[in-house]
């Protein structure tokens, strides 16, 4: 097995191969592309990966040219875990046939509409049949590759062309799915969130993930500056942000041990996170401020649910 315990160093990595080139047609100051990046560089194993149509699809690979360096599958919206778990069950039978004597891991890509949504009935399958995959959702809030329509993971109170803020409603009306809970319930071997901006956490994550005999989730948060409606260069900021204001708690259950991997010194508000995106630009009107503030009580719940699931006290 692998160590999961390395630190990364930044003189070590910057030697290591590129499995995700440049040159790939993500929009400018995407936080998917880092994500993917950060994660293919933490892995110790040989990878093949497959990808639920979505931006990162339809923009790494065009035609006969693709940025992926590693053995890629291009599957639809609501297969990536199924097509994945057909690959990983003909490996493990190869190996025992003695046609195949390394080892290989497998890695699934999906962005929240191809996993909270549309490919979460493949993806709950291939969790509880116990599939030796890594599944790593890019959660960026909407369908952002088809019109920055609303998901279950978009958040309360967001613009979006499904959920348009104006005087009839004010953004999404709905809370956003906790994934990350619904995957954990599951009682696989690991389940973690992780942030960019965090890159250190996210690479150990990502490399413990792999590691793991038995299926794994990653949760990560990824930016986007169009459907955020923010500044092109904003994506580790707003990353680091929904970290700090717990928005995006950084946390990991192995096992079924939760345990929290950053605490905030001084937690900020949720608003330094929303401030500089225009999907929520309206909330900041005076006739709004009532989802404001059941945005910033529901954050305020979850991460004390998460420090007493934890055995830490809140302050």
């Amino acid at each position: 097995m692998a160590d999961t315990k390395t630190s990364f160093r930044l003189k070590e990595l910057s030697k290591k191969e590129n499995l995700l080139e440049s040159g790939h047609r993500m929009c400018s100051g995407c936080g998917a592309p880092i994500v993917v990046k950060q994660i293919l560089m933490a892995s110790e194993y040989p990878l093949v990966a497959s990808n639920a149509t979505g931006c990162l699809e339809v923009s790494t690979c065009i035609s006969e040219y693709t940025a992926w360096k590693i053995p890629w599958i291009h599957t639809a919206f609501e297969n990536a875990a199924a097509t994945l778990s057909g690959v990983e069950a003909m490996y493990r039978a190869w190996k025992k046939q003695g046609r195949l004597d390394k080892d290989v891991k497998f890695i699934a890509f999906g962005g929240d509409g191809g996993t909270y949504d549309i490919g979460l009935q493949s993806l709950s399958g291939a969790m509880e049949r116990g599939h030796d995959i890594v599944y790593v959702c890019y959660d960026n809030g909407a369908y952002m590759n088809t019109g920055i329509q609303r998901s279950s993971a978009t958040p309360l109170g967001a613009n979006t062309t499904t959920s348009p803020a104006g005087k009839v409603i004010p953004g999404k009306t709905q809370q956003r799915k906790d994934l990350t809970r619904i995957m954990a319930a599951h009682n696989i071997p690991y389940v973690a969130q992780g942030s960019p901006s965090h890159w250190r956490d996210l690479m150990t994550k990502a490399r413990k993930a792999i590691a793991v005999d038995g299926p794994a989730f990653l949760n990560v948060l990824s930016p986007c500056n169009r459907g955020w409606r923010s500044a092109t260069d904003d994506a580790i900021l707003l990353a680091r942000l929904g970290v700090e204001t717990c928005y995006w708690p950084l946390y990991e259950i192995e096992d079924g041990k939760l345990s929290i991997n950053f605490k905030p010194k001084e937690k900020k508000s949720l608003e330094e996170f929303m401030k500089p995106q225009g999907r929520f630009k309206h909330l900041f009107a005076p006739e709004n401020a009532s989802v404001l503030a059941e945005l910033q009580a529901g954050i305020d719940r979850e991460w004390n649910r998460l420090l007493a699931e934890a055995g830490e006290e809140s302050k």
